[in-house]
């Protein structure tokens, strides 16, 4: 007589939770863990480590601007020097960042009212304090994605595209944009968001996203790859800020390009294509530079800029934040 198993009610098990990539040591006790996902690009673009789930879409957030900026190139907009830094940038909205943004806009025959991006502080602590007690409010150029929102817009106005809805998916910019991340990224955009900028948001994997990287370093000089590259490390103060660590990292290790983004993402790439992508789970910013750290010295490349993450307790250090892996 045959028998017909009964289909199972039991639902799979849930797929197991990403490493911890870094603890958070106060006291010499593991109070807290940041878990995550890692993937190290072996300079022949294998997989030399790969942590947690490295082959699912994430958000990479701005460590997407790169690929924007050379959407913005692509379609014919000519950016040189810190002018196409600052596209590519989260900058902390200091004064020259604010300037630089003022004088592009203008250039271009444009006004900041013209600007999409949310109105800001500046993202850097200390400048914030300083443009408070100033009595400057909330604005769209001391937003950290002005930037990149003006070489848009400006892309848009030289070819004669709709200016009004430079953000929308199907403005033929942001076709553009898709392609070259797709491009650099080697795999297909699985979802499209919104950023908290309001721009387009595509994700991609975070092995996409190294190969993205090494891309870039490796792309041939004058490329509109290369020529984001070059610019973000010639001018690394326009990418981030004065105390920021991708300044600080870039300015550290030559050819290096390095780009974080929101909730948690980092990208980097050594000039001679080893790159790492990462993702905190939680998206807690403070596990960042012991991450990074950490993988940069598992590459041979020890970066001192990162510096420690101190925790502290009475206003002394009592501990520390430290990559587990």
């Amino acid at each position: 007589m045959r028998v017909t198993a009964e289909p199972s009610d039991t639902p799979p098990p849930p797929p197991p939770p990403p490493p911890v990539l870094a603890e958070v040591v106060r006291s010499g006790f593991v109070e807290s863990r940041h878990r995550g996902s890692l993937v190290v690009l072996a300079a022949d673009g294998s997989v030399e480590l790969a942590l947690g789930d490295t082959t699912t879409p994430i958000f990479p957030r701005s460590s997407n601007k790169p690929m924007q900026a050379a959407g913005v190139l692509r379609a014919g907009l000519d950016l040189t020097g810190e002018r196409l830094a600052i596209a590519a940038a989260s900058h902390s909205g200091e004064l020259f960042h604010r300037d630089l943004v003022r004088r592009l806009l203008a250039e271009h025959g444009l006004d900041a009212g013209q600007l999409q991006c949310p109105p800001d502080l500046p993202l850097d602590p200390v400048e914030q304090e300083t443009y408070l007690a100033s009595g400057a409010v909330r604005d769209r150029v001391a937003m950290n994605c002005s930037g990149k929102h003006t070489a848009m817009l400006a892309a848009s106005a030289l070819r004669g595209w709709p200016l009004e809805s430079y953000l929308d998916p199907e403005h033929p910019l942001q076709k553009v944009i898709h392609r070259v991340v797709e491009e650099a990224a080697s795999e297909r955009v699985t979802a499209v968001g919104t950023d908290g900028c309001g721009a387009p948001l595509l994700a991609i994997t975070l092995t996409g996203l190294a190969r993205a990287y090494r891309c870039f370093v490796l792309a041939a000089p004058g490329s509109p790859e290369r020529r984001v590259a070059d610019a973000m490390r010639a001018h690394p103060e326009y990418v981030a800020g004065t105390r920021r660590p991708d300044t600080l990292l870039m300015r550290a290790v030559p050819g290096l390009l390095s780009k974080m983004g929101a909730e948690a993402v980092q990208a980097v790439a050594l000039p001679d294509g080893r790159a790492v992508a990462f993702k905190v789970e939680d998206g807690t910013g403070r596990a960042l530079g012991p991450v990074l750290g950490r993988a940069l010295d598992l590459m041979g490349v020890p970066v001192k800029a990162l510096g420690r993450v101190a925790v502290l307790g009475g206003g002394r250090e009592v501990g520390e934040i430290r990559a587990a892996f």
